[in-house]
């Protein structure tokens, strides 16, 4: 067990990350001194050097502060690493070096996690917005909770909330195994679809890992999964298994939905009883899904119906996930996060289902070399849904390029006729307005900093 006790700080290995951001700003409100590096300058970043955080754009030793620098002072400081910064890195090479306290980002949580009543929220896909609901609705009840998102609250403005309550929610992440670092109260699996294989190797291994979470679950707590998945979660001893979903049978299931202009009408039907006529203003039929499973949560923390009701009608989403950043007549732009197939699919369905019959230009940029080799035909199928598509490079984050791999795999593999290749550079500048209905980005590598770019151009062309 890590022990911070006689801890004076922390240093950050790609703190700008979503997930580390957000330990920097937890441990910075614990009164920690807080230093850390990143490879580029960003919105988070900012943020965090306004809240006293010591940040460097360098990889270079002599930027590190001198209470971490210092090696007399190894005893008082814990270094956290995330694989997003290359092994070879300068920094972290001097404080391996040096024989530093070195942990990944996952252990510091699973430090968090074996002190506080754990809700953890997994799966390859869902998990930040259902993490983010589920925070949302512990906070405007009286039970009140913190949190550690994997996205930016639009309800909050953070990735990190702070509450007095016993519950802290969590994303447990599936990548190098990071969810077994955790000791949950509570979880919920929303989706197993195959990812990571770089990590797993196969589906079947990479299920068993998410078996061996479930397994982490504390005697007499709580494991709410998708009913799709009935027959591959493994019930541990001692826990409470239950389902979610529109299938009957759910133990927690959504039903009667209708959409009414800017909003959601649906029921919910629970071991507790039915909600009926449930209003919700986020978009997207997944999204009530995705609030099924976070209600499952709330109400085995004690939340009312009707501390729900009101939570639900207040919902503003996460950045980057079904986020409307543009909604004029004739002119719509999304930003999306997805970036599996299975994430997309659910995305095109939504936004389909939201926008009616407009044509949806899509611009995707691949993430990793290894996830575009193993779903090239996966994306090619479901890109094929859109009326256009732009493809942009693969962004490698911690990878290096595969001989043979890029987005001309998909681009290649798709039947649609209004397809092409462009750098992420040239969007806004030829970006064609005229030809734009509804406009979305689809990606979790940097195609984020075409958001504002893009943004600007159409709302300056003042939706014709």
């Amino acid at each position: 067990m890590i022990d911070f006790r006689n801890i004076e700080g922390l240093y950050f290995t790609g703190i700008g990350g979503i997930g580390m951001s957000a330990l920097a700003s937890y441990f910075l409100k614990g009164g920690f001194a807080i230093a850390g590096y990143d490879r580029s300058d960003s919105l988070i970043t900012q943020r965090l050097s306004e809240e006293g955080c010591a940040i460097t754009y360098s990889d270079d030793i002599n930027t590190i502060p001198d209470l971490f620098r210092n090696i007399t002072n190894k005893n008082k400081v814990i270094i956290v690493f995330t694989p997003a910064i290359p092994s070879d890195s300068k920094i972290l090479g001097y404080f391996r070096e040096q024989g530093f306290m070195i942990y990944k980002r996952s252990e510091i949580l699973g430090a968090i996690s074996a002190k506080t009543d754990t809700i953890a929220i997994s799966g390859t896909h869902g998990k930040t917005t259902i993490s983010t609901m589920t925070a949302h609705l512990l906070k405007q009840s009286h039970v009140d909770c913190s949190a550690f998102l994997g996205g930016i609250s639009k309800n909050y403005d953070s990735n990190l909330i702070m509450g007095t309550g016993r519950y802290t929610v969590m994303e447990a992440d599936e990548y190098d195994r990071s969810f077994h670092r955790l000791s949950p109260l509570m979880a919920v699996i929303s989706a197993m679809d195959p990812d990571h294989l770089e990590i797993y190797g196969d589906h079947q291994t990479m299920i068993a890992a998410y078996n061996e979470f479930a397994a982490k679950i504390r005697k007499g707590g709580v494991l709410v999964y998708n009913s799709s998945l009935k027959g591959r979660v493994i019930h541990p001893d001692g826990v409470n298994c239950l389902t979610y979903g529109a299938a009957d049978g759910s133990d927690y299931r959504y039903s009667s939905v209708e959409h009414k202009d800017d909003y959601y009408t649906f029921t919910l039907d629970t071991p507790r009883g039915r909600i009926s006529n449930i209003r919700f203003p986020f978009p997207g039929i997944i999204n009530i899904e995705n609030l099924t499973a976070a209600v499952s949560m709330a109400l085995n923390c004690g939340v009312t119906e009707d501390e729900i009701r009101k939570a639900a009608v207040i919902f503003r989403g996460v950045r980057r996930r079904f986020d409307i950043r543009v909604n004029m007549p004739g002119l719509v732009y999304v930003d999306d996060y997805a970036h599996h197939p299975e994430e997309i699919k659910a995305f095109i369905v939504s936004i389909r289902e939201y926008f009616g019959k407009r044509k949806i230009t899509g611009i995707f940029q691949p993430h990793l070399f290894t996830r575009t080799r193993d779903h090239a035909d996966g994306f090619a199928a479901i890109l094929d849904q859109l009326d256009e598509v732009i493809l942009l490079p693969v962004y490698p984050a911690r990878e290096k390029p595969i001989e043979g791999v890029s987005s001309e795999m998909v681009l290649e593999r798709m039947k649609l006729k209004n397809k092409r290749m462009m750098q992420m550079s040239d969007i806004p500048g030829k970006l064609d307005i005229s030809k734009i209905d509804v406009l979305a980005t689809i990606g979790a590598g940097d195609i984020d900093r075409l958001a504002g770019p893009i943004e600007d151009k159409l709302k300056a062309a003042g939706g014709r």
